[in-house]
């Protein structure tokens, strides 16, 4: 059943080469994982990624930070973008998030968030000022989401000191409409997501509250004596809860933070996604937490949440300590029908692949997976689990870079700019094709937000980074187009109208795998909805299920559909188009 042997290659790492047959690697799981192999050794595509140049997409646009010689913190976290068609013309437009003015920053000359309209030809024309949603203070991160049903997406924005509501207007302009919905979230938010955690059929909010700052907290560190001012680890500021506000179907929301129990448990919340860990129907909140324990909402029904992070597992180290948590997603990447997790940590703390145990417990499996050497000396920020190459299985990417820029002063192996990372999923266990990914996982960069979308409706799924203080990273992949692929946009009618915590199971000669759709993921930022279905070689796709959220719960099942393209099926309409 299972042949493993010690093999050790010059400049390699000890490892385990774990050789057994797909059934028995979904039998096993991750625990079957050997270390990380080198892409070098192993193979890998070259060039999988290609940098479109600012000259090219017509993106020139720039992140500006404000870094100060007070180092207030917010400065160096930022900040957050999203791939969303606003203008409903099947293209992913883009929008980006800068930094504004509030009680610790006046920027010199006016600063503003980007939306930039996807022209259909590879280029980008920013349409900011038309639209109306430049921001309105210092920006964090922004999250997507038909709240009100009408077919149109809509803008949450997260800033400090206060978020702004964008409504999508349908003709191109955006309205701010976050007095009216009560959504502001004062004080500092981070990531949000849009869910539907009542399972009435409409979206409402959460968001991630990050600690209690302004201008009269910032606190000194470093070494008085000798000069040297650092960033502040987040230990020095008092957690907050976050919020949840409930959709009333009217255009307006309802603080159900204390209520639900979220408010129970203070938070320094970066990251969050939505997902159903435990398969019950009830979408539940893993948010990744800086310096305090990471949160696991589960949802219990009723409109009531239960903190179970530390009973799961994934609320400290193997330790026992609180790490640093920034970035979060989760899938079914093993495809044993349960959802994983993942969070990226501060260097020396090593990222975390939580492996769901089917029983509300996962298992931390870093080490024997390898993720855990390869990124021991790393931070992590944007991260994503999405099928790069189109085989069928969940690849994962993330960009990275640490906190504070002057950290190599006293953490010498320690850099403030670091390479992106990405490793294919082979169905046995994970290759680094990092080295081999493309020009733009060479460079050095404080990688922060990362979102995911097929820009050029090629069934590709391209790359967006956000760097603090800098231009932006946009990424064609190549990779994808070696295999055939479906797209799928789903439109809920009972269900949610985003269809978030839909199920869907696709069958291509012997490839069967299944997708759920999470709410949010990555960190600050915000994806194209639609799912790429990836069918390696086959030229065939045999049939398509859907199951449909709650309150629907509806099964539709599709038979002789395209490949290579992308196709809407509406809930309850039998058909796709």
């Amino acid at each position: 059943m299972l042949n493993g042997h010690l093999t050790q290659r010059k400049g390699t790492p000890r490892c385990i080469n774990l050789m057994f047959s797909r059934r028995h690697f979904l039998q096993l799981g991750s625990a079957a994982l050997g270390c990380i192999a080198p892409a070098r050794i192993l193979g890998a595509p070259a060039s999988a990624f290609e940098e479109i140049p600012p000259s090219t997409s017509g993106i020139r646009w720039n992140h500006v930070a404000g870094l100060s010689s007070e180092m207030y913190l917010p400065e160096t976290v930022g900040a957050g973008c999203a791939f969303f068609d606003y203008d409903n013309d099947g293209w992913m437009d883009i929008y980006l998030v800068n930094s504004g003015p509030c009680d610790f920053y006046s920027p010199q000359k006016s600063l503003r968030n980007a939306l930039y309209r996807n022209n259909r030809n590879g280029t980008f024309t920013d349409v900011t000022e038309q639209a109306g949603v430049a921001g309105s203070a210092y920006g964090m991160g922004v999250a997507v989401g038909d709240y009100d049903g009408d077919g149109l997406q809509d803008l949450y924005v997260t800033q400090y000191p206060r978020s702004i509501l964008y409504h999508n207007n349908g003709d191109g302009t955006f309205t701010d409409v976050t007095a009216r919905a009560g959504v502001a979230a004062p004080g500092w938010s981070t990531s949000a997501v849009w869910f539907d955690y009542d399972n009435d059929g409409k979206l409402d909010l959460f968001v991630c509250r990050f600690a209690a700052f302004d201008k009269s907290r910032n606190v000194f560190c470093g070494n008085r004596e000798t000069g040297l001012h650092y960033y502040c680890k987040p230990n020095v500021y008092s957690p907050q809860s976050c919020w949840l506000f409930h959709n009333n179907a009217d255009g307006t929301f309802t603080d159900v933070s204390k209520e639900s129990g979220i408010a129970n448990s203070p938070a320094k919340a970066w990251g969050v996604v939505a997902a159903d860990i435990n398969n019950d129907g009830w979408m539940d909140l893993f948010v990744s937490n800086d310096t305090v324990p990471n949160l696991l909402f589960a949802n219990r029904g009723k409109g009531k949440f239960e903190e179970i992070g530390m009973l799961a597992g994934v609320a400290y180290s193997a330790f026992g300590l609180a790490r640093s948590g920034m970035g979060v997603d989760a899938a079914d990447y093993d495809q044993d029908g349960w959802l994983d997790l993942f969070v990226a940590n501060v260097d020396h703390e090593m990222y975390s692949l939580y492996r769901n145990n089917r029983n509300e417990t996962f298992d931390d499996l870093s080490v024997p997976s390898g993720i855990g050497q390869i990124t021991k000396l790393m931070s992590g920020w944007g991260l994503k689990f999405f099928d790069f190459d189109n085989d069928g299985n969940l690849d994962l990417l993330m960009c990275n870079g640490h906190p504070d820029t002057m950290v190599s002063r006293y953490e010498p192996q320690v850099a403030y700019r670091e390479r992106m990372l990405l490793l294919r999923n082979t169905g046995t266990g994970w290759r680094d094709l990092s080295a081999h990914a493309g020009a733009a996982f060479l460079k050095d960069i404080a990688g922060r937000g990362l979102a995911l979308g097929d820009f050029d409706n090629d069934g590709s799924v391209d790359v967006l980074v956000t760097i603090n203080d800098s231009a932006p990273i946009l990424l064609r992949n190549n990779a994808g187009r070696q295999n055939h692929w479906l797209g799928v946009r789903l439109i809920g009618r009972k269900a949610n109208v985003d269809a978030i915590g839909a199920r869907v199971t696709y069958q291509a000669g012997d490839l069967r795998r299944h997708r759920v759709k999470i709410g949010g993921g990555s960190y600050l930022s915000s994806h194209d909805p639609r799912l790429v279905l990836g069918l390696g070689k086959n030229t065939q796709l045999d049939w398509i299920e859907i199951r449909w959220p709650p309150p629907s719960g509806k099964i539709e099942r599709f038979n002789n559909l395209p490949v290579d393209r992308y196709i809407t099926i509406v809930e309850g309409q039998g058909s796709w188009k």
